[in-house]
């Protein structure tokens, strides 16, 4: 792969997005400002259990705000994307879209020298 080092000027993959479920929870998350926990659950087909640990390492990471709250007598959480989670997710997927550009330019010309 051809292109500026790892670091300069071109986003990276992020290690804490990059895990498939909070890869899906940031993803369910961008496009809103905030959702209700049993939303993001069942947006994302996970347990509670798994969204639970999964807002505690996106939390802890700085991406996402968690809200407490209650609606009538039952309490209720709500998750958002904080400003660095955002912008944490949009440069996880430019460097995704830059690999995948990657790959298809290599294929690309590696098809081309077959057909020569």
């Amino acid at each position: 792969m051809t292109g500026a080092p790892p670091g300069q000027g071109r986003p990276a993959l992020d290690e804490t997005i990059q895990h498939p479920t909070r890869l899906a929870v940031a993803a369910f998350l961008s496009a809103c400002d905030e959702a209700e926990f049993a939303a993001v659950r069942d947006g994302c087909q996970v347990s509670d259990s798994v969204l639970s640990k999964t807002a505690s390492a996106l939390e802890a990471a700085g991406y996402l705000d968690i809200r407490k709250g209650h609606v009538g007598k039952r309490p209720r959480t709500w998750l958002s994307l904080s400003p660095v989670g955002r912008q944490a997710l949009d440069d996880h997927l430019t460097a995704l879209q830059d690999i995948v550009a990657a790959a298809r330019q290599a294929s690309t010309r590696e098809q081309a020298g077959q057909s020569s």
